[in-house]
């Protein structure tokens, strides 16, 4: 029997450690207001108002039963992520959250799948975080789409992404610390430019920074938010490639040759673009996501994937639950 898996949903612990120690000043911290929501607070910034449906795992498994949603992986808020800091300080920042992850997901272990993070400015100390994780009963890892000015490309990201292929752990790419500026700073600009604009930053990073040709191409890599812009701007891509390919990337083959290297999750909101990413990376390496329990996540989670008439059952069924399942070691 397939199931229908939720790829991309996010969690926030109830509660944590005071981390002015580790993360300084601004350091992270949850301001209850009720017993069903909180304030993310940056030191005395305000930073996102939440739900009980972050922390409360029977909440988000009422939610998954109304969506039709067998399995979630639920992952870290890349607020937590902190790469600016030391990684021995990001070590245990990420552990602490890691453990808080394993108790939400507690409650159903069949329906719930944990994905850590890792101090990825710091790559030994992020391969050891990811190997006690896995350890522990993670199944994949989170991690941000750059750190700092330092892309996917860069070798130690490059070497812990080899060492989650070695041990064979499932990677999802989420854009954060998007840049700031008056022009971004209004209408939440930075998360319906900035985002798109990471993710498909940090494709072109793994294309043209010739990643994918030096790993394995059984390493499990999927991206947000249906990989950002890159579907859109595949052609003028090529065409740069082509034409500049002295000034443009490093890799061996032109960008459409990667296309079945990594996978997108399915929210795009639009049939037109989920069409247009079907059409570009295939049906096989798109996976249902919802960015569930955040206001701009799709709810009901999967509703473009189920109205889209364009697809073929065989196409929808590999999206809302087969694709997951292989990506995940499930099938």
């Amino acid at each position: 029997m397939s199931h229908t898996i939720d790829i991309h949903t996010h969690h926030v612990p109830r509660g944590w450690p005071d981390l002015v120690a580790d993360a300084g000043p601004r350091a992270p911290w949850l301001r209850m207001e009720s017993e069903s929501a909180a304030m993310i607070m940056l030191g005395s910034r305000e930073f996102r108002r939440i739900q009980d449906n972050c922390w409360n795992a029977e909440i988000r498994l009422r939610d998954m039963d109304t969506d039709g949603v067998d399995i979630q992986v639920v992952s870290p808020t890349p607020v937590f992520f902190h790469y600016g800091r030391t990684g021995t300080e990001a070590a245990r920042i990420s552990r602490i959250f890691n453990e808080l992850a394993l108790r939400i997901v507690e409650p159903a272990p069949d329906r719930l799948i944990p994905f850590c993070q890792v101090p990825l400015q710091d790559t030994d100390a992020a391969c050891r975080e990811l190997e006690r994780c896995v350890a522990d009963g993670h199944r994949g890892v989170e991690i941000g789409n750059h750190i700092g000015d330092r892309d996917l490309d860069s070798a130690g990201v490059v070497t812990f992404l080899q060492h989650c292929r070695a041990l064979d752990v499932p990677v999802f790419v989420h854009p954060w610390d998007m840049p700031s500026s008056p022009r971004l700073n209004r209408w939440m600009a930075q998360w319906l430019t900035g985002m798109p604009a990471e993710t498909h930053l940090s494709l072109l990073a793994l294309i043209l920074g010739g990643v994918f040709d030096r790993t394995d191409d059984r390493l499990k890599i999927c991206f947000a938010h249906g990989g950002g812009s890159f579907a859109f701007w595949l052609g003028r891509i090529e065409n740069a490639w082509h034409q500049r390919h002295d000034v443009v990337g490093t890799s061996q083959f032109p960008p459409s040759h990667y296309l079945h290297r990594f996978s997108v999750d399915s929210v795009v909101f639009d049939e037109r673009a989920l069409r247009l990413l079907v059409d570009t990376v295939g049906a096989d390496r798109v996976m249902m996501g919802s960015d569930y329990p955040y206001p701009l996540g799709e709810r009901p989670v999967g509703a473009v994937v189920h109205k889209s008439e364009f697809l073929s059952p065989a196409q929808r069924a590999a999206i809302v639950g087969g694709n997951a399942a292989r990506f995940l070691g499930l099938a």
